[in-house]
C-alpha cells in the first residue's frame, strides 16, 4: 500500500502548489522530465498596453519585452511555484480564452552545459603556439596584424556565465552596451564567484577574442582592439526566454555573438532551441547589423567520448550558426570532438592532458594556459571573423559563411573521412572544410562581392508511413525549383526534416547523397542512445554540399548498425535546399579546385570519385591591369557628388537602426549597392597603393643608378685633376 499512499500524497501536494521539486530540479531535468517554472512567454499584437492589461487581469507581473518590436512579453506569476512537474492548467485556460493572446507558453527549465573540460586552473604559460608561428600551420593571425588589422570597431559578445569586466587584460576593451545579466536581470555581467571557480568559462572565452595587447600581462587576443561584452545567462535558471533575450541583445550594436554551450553532450540527448530562440536566430540574421545579419559563432560540442553527434544539437546544426570544431597541436582529432555534417570549420584546442592548451584570461585577475575543448575553438574563430569584418564591414552573415568555407584548409589534419565533394573541395565530418586561415579569410573578405539573396526550395519527398528496412534508400530526383523565383544553382545548407520511430534510436545511421556524388552522414550510430522515441520533425543539416548544383537524384540512406531485430517506421521526409541562383564556382576567389570531372560512377550514374587530373585543375583569377596614379587622381577630381564609390562611404548612408528604407527589398538592394561600391573603392585604393609602391621602387632604383653614375664620374675626373696638378 505504501506506493499508493506515496502517489496520493504527491498528487495532493501538487494540487496545493507545494514546491516539491526545487532541490531535485537539476536531477529531474536531466532525466528528461519537464520542469515548469513561474514564467510565461506571451504574444500580443497591441503592444505594451495590452500586455499590462493581461498581467493585471490574471495576476501576472510584466517583466517587459522579449524582442524590441513589442509583440512578445515575459510574464511571471508570483503565486505559482518556482518548480513544478506539471503545467499550471488554470492560467493556461485563462490565457487560451483571451482573444487578444495570439500565442503563449509556460517556460520550462532547459538543461545547458558549458563546452569546457574539467581541468585545473594553473598559472598561465606565455607562448600562444597556435598563432605565433611556433607550429605549422598556425592560424595565420600574424599576417593579418601586419596589415594593421586588430578588430578595431567590431563588437563581440560572449554568451556564457558572465565576464570579469575589470580584469587587467579585458577592462580597456570592455563594452557595457554589449553586456547584460539575464540571470539576475541587471546590467552587470560580473560572474558569481565560488570556491570551485565554476563560472570562469565566459571570462576565458572573452580573453581569447579581445585580451589587450602590449600591456605586459597574460596573452594577446586574436582581435585585441575589438570591443568585448559578456552576457551572464548560464548561471541560473535557463529558459527559452532567457536564451532568446541573450541572442537578441543590442542587435544593431553587437556584430558577433560567441557561444560555447548547448544541450548535454551525453550521446543520447536530442535537443535544440525553443520557439523564441529560433525566432531570435531568424531576427538576428534578417535584421541584425542594419540588415546585414548578426554572426552567431557556436562550439560544435564535446561529446566525442560518448560518441555524440552534433547534428542532434539544434544550435550547432542551425543554418544561422557557424559551427566550429577542434584539432590538436599535432593536428589530430581530440578525444572530446564530435563528428557531424554541420561543422563548417576548425581552429586549435588541445587533446590529451600533456598537450599544450589555450592561453587566456581567468577569474580573480589571473591568466591560464589550461583552456581547452571546443569552448576554446569557437572564440578563436570569432576573433578571426572580427578581423575579416574590420577589413570589410559590409559582409552579410551568408557572405561570412562563404568566406569561411573558402578560407579553411585541409592543412594535413588527421582524419580517415576526408572526402572531395562535387566541386572539388576537401571536407570532413570531424573538421568541416579544415583549419581556418585568418590571412586568407581577410584577403578574400577585402574583395568579396555580396552574395545574391538566399533561396529556399522545399521538396516533400515522403508523407506516407513506410517500414524502415535494415538497409534502405529513399530516392528523389529534384529540379531545385527550376523555372521559379526560388531556383537554386549553388547550394549552401541542406536540411533533412524527418519524423520516424525506431526501437533503438542510436542504432540508426542516416546519410544523404547529392546528385554530384557527395555522401554526408547526417547522424552516425550513438551507442548510448537507447531511446525508442525516434525523431519527431527533427531537422538534420549538412554543409558538405556547399556550391554544388542540386539538380538531380538525391538519396537518403537509413541503415541499422546495431541490434538485428530493430524496427521502425518512416512517417515524413522533407528535403530543404538553401542557396543562391548564382553559379558560385565561377567566382574568382583565388586558387581553388572547381572541376567536377568524374572518373568513377556507380550503377545509378552517381559520381563516386574525382580523378587526379580533375583534382589538379586550378582556376586562377584574371584581373585587369591596375590604373596609373594619374588616372586615379583624374577620376577623383572628376568624380560627381553622387559617385557611389564615395557616397557609399558617407556616414549618413551607413546601415543602422535609423534612416533606412522601410521596404525590406529596397533596403537589401541599397545594402547590395553599397557593398559593391565599397569593394570597388577598396580595390581601387589597393591598386593605387600598388602603383605608388612600384613608382617608389622605380624612383629608388633610378636614385641608385644616379649615385653609381656620379661615383663613376668622380673616379674618372679625380685622377685627371691629380695628374694636371702634379705636372
Amino acid at each position: 500500500m505504501r506506493p499508493v499512499w506515496t502517489a496520493l500524497w504527491l498528487y495532493v501536494a501538487l494540487l496545493l502548489g507545494l514546491d516539491l521539486v526545487g532541490p531535485l530540479a537539476v536531477g529531474w531535468a536531466s532525466a528528461r522530465a519537464p520542469i515548469y517554472v513561474s514564467s510565461w512567454a506571451v504574444r500580443v499584437s497591441q503592444g505594451y498596453r495590452e500586455a499590462e492589461r493581461l498581467a493585471r487581469k490574471f495576476g501576472f507581473v510584466n517583466l517587459g519585452q522579449i524582442f524590441p518590436d513589442g509583440q512578445y512579453f515575459h510574464l511571471r506569476h508570483r503565486g505559482v511555484v518556482q518548480r513544478s512537474l506539471t503545467p499550471h492548467w488554470g492560467h493556461r485556460l485563462r490565457l487560451k480564452k483571451d482573444p487578444k493572446v495570439q500565442w503563449f507558453e509556460q517556460q520550462t527549465l532547459r538543461r545547458r552545459v558549458k563546452r569546457s573540460l574539467a581541468v585545473p586552473t594553473d598559472p598561465w604559460f606565455s607562448k600562444q603556439w597556435y598563432m605565433n608561428n611556433e607550429v605549422w600551420p598556425d592560424l595565420n593571425i600574424l599576417q593579418v596584424w601586419r596589415q594593421g588589422l586588430s578588430g578595431q570597431g567590431i563588437v563581440v559578445s560572449i554568451l556564457d556565465d558572465g565576464i570579469e569586466k575589470d580584469h587587467p587584460d579585458l577592462w580597456a576593451n570592455y563594452d557595457p552596451l554589449a553586456s547584460y545579466d539575464f540571470n539576475d536581470y541587471d546590467p552587470d555581467p560580473q560572474p558569481r564567484y565560488s570556491t570551485s571557480d565554476e563560472n570562469r568559462h565566459g571570462t576565458r572565452c572573452a580573453g581569447e577574442v579581445a585580451a589587450i595587447a602590449n600591456n605586459r600581462f597574460c596573452g594577446t587576443g586574436v582581435a585585441y582592439n575589438a570591443r568585448i561584452g559578456g552576457v551572464r545567462m548560464l548561471d541560473g535558471t535557463i529558459t527559452d526566454i532567457i536564451e532568446a533575450q541573450s541572442l537578441s541583445l543590442q542587435p544593431q550594436h553587437i556584430h558577433i555573438y560567441s557561444a560555447s554551450w548547448g544541450p548535454e553532450d551525453d550521446g543520447r540527448t536530442v535537443d535544440g532551441p525553443g520557439i523564441l530562440t529560433r525566432e531570435a536566430f531568424q531576427r538576428g540574421v534578417t535584421k541584425g547589423r542594419g540588415g546585414l545579419g548578426t554572426l552567431f559563432i557556436w562550439a560544435s560540442g564535446n561529446g566525442g567520448l560518448h560518441y555524440d553527434d552534433c547534428n542532434c544539437d539544434g544550435y550547432t546544426n542551425s543554418i544561422h550558426t557557424l559551427s566550429v570544431g577542434s584539432t590538436t597541436r599535432q593536428r589530430h582529432v581530440p578525444w572530446y570532438s564530435e563528428a557531424c555534417a554541420s561543422t563548417l570549420t576548425t581552429t586549435y584546442s588541445s587533446g590529451i592532458a600533456t598537450d599544450p592548451q589555450i592561453v587566456t584570461t581567468d577569474l580573480h585577475h589571473q591568466c591560464t594556459d589550461k583552456h581547452t575543448g571546443t569552448s576554446a575553438s569557437a572564440p578563436l574563430a570569432a576573433g578571426m571573423i572580427a578581423l575579416a569584418l574590420e577589413a570589410n564591414p559590409f559582409l552579410t552573415w551568408r557572405d561570412m559563411q562563404h568566406l569561411v568555407v573558402r578560407a579553411s584548409r585541409q592543412a594535413q589534419l588527421q582524419a580517415e573521412d576526408w572526402r572531395t565533394n562535387g566541386v572539388g573541395r576537401q571536407v570532413s565530418h570531424h573538421y568541416g572544410y579544415g583549419l581556418l586561415d585568418a590571412g586568407l579569410l581577410v584577403d578574400l573578405a577585402r574583395t568579396w562581392l555580396p552574395t545574391q539573396p538566399q533561396k529556399k526550395c522545399a521538396v516533400r519527398v515522403l508523407h506516407t508511413p513506410t517500414p524502415i528496412l535494415p538497409s534502405m534508400r529513399v530516392r528523389k530526383k529534384v529540379s531545385a525549383c527550376a523555372g521559379r523565383a526560388n531556383y537554386i544553382r549553388s547550394l549552401e545548407h541542406v536540411q533533412v526534416q524527418l519524423s520516424l520511430s525506431y526501437s533503438r534510436r542510436g542504432d540508426l545511421e542516416i546519410s544523404l547523397t547529392s546528385p554530384m556524388g557527395t555522401r554526408s552522414t547526417l547522424v552516425a550510430i550513438r551507442p548510448l542512445d537507447i531511446s525508442g522515441q525516434g525523431y519527431n520533425n527533427w531537422i538534420f543539416m549538412s554543409t558538405h554540399f556547399w556550391d554544388e548544383d542540386p539538380r538531380g537524384l538525391w538519396i537518403l540512406g537509413l541503415e541499422n548498425k546495431g541490434y538485428y531485430f530493430n524496427t521502425g517506421t518512416l512517417f515524413r521526409y522533407t528535403l530543404l535546399l538553401y542557396g543562391t541562383a548564382e553559379d558560385m564556382t565561377a567566382r574568382p576567389t583565388g586558387p581553388q579546385v572547381t572541376s567536377s570531372a568524374c572518373v568513377q560512377r556507380d550503377t545509378e550514374g552517381l559520381c563516386q570519385g574525382m580523378g587526379s587530373k580533375a583534382r589538379k585543375r586550378v582556376v586562377l583569377p584574371t584581373r585587369p591591369a591596375p590604373p596609373t596614379v594619374e588616372q586615379i587622381l583624374e577620376d577623383v577630381r572628376g568624380a560627381p557628388a553622387e559617385d557611389p564609390v564615395f557616397t557609399a562611404l558617407a556616414p549618413e548612408d551607413t546601415p543602422g537602426p535609423s534612416g533606412r528604407p522601410e521596404d525590406p527589398e529596397a533596403q537589401r538592394e541599397q545594402l547590395y549597392r553599397q557593398s559593391q561600391a565599397y569593394v570597388a573603392a577598396n580595390q581601387r585604393l589597393r591598386q593605387a597603393g600598388e602603383e605608388l609602391r612600384r613608382r617608389r621602387e622605380d624612383l629608388q632604383r633610378a636614385g641608385r643608378e644616379l649615385e653609381r653614375a656620379v661615383g663613376q664620374a668622380k673616379q674618372a675626373v679625380l685622377p685627371g685633376a691629380a695628374a694636371a696638378s702634379s705636372g
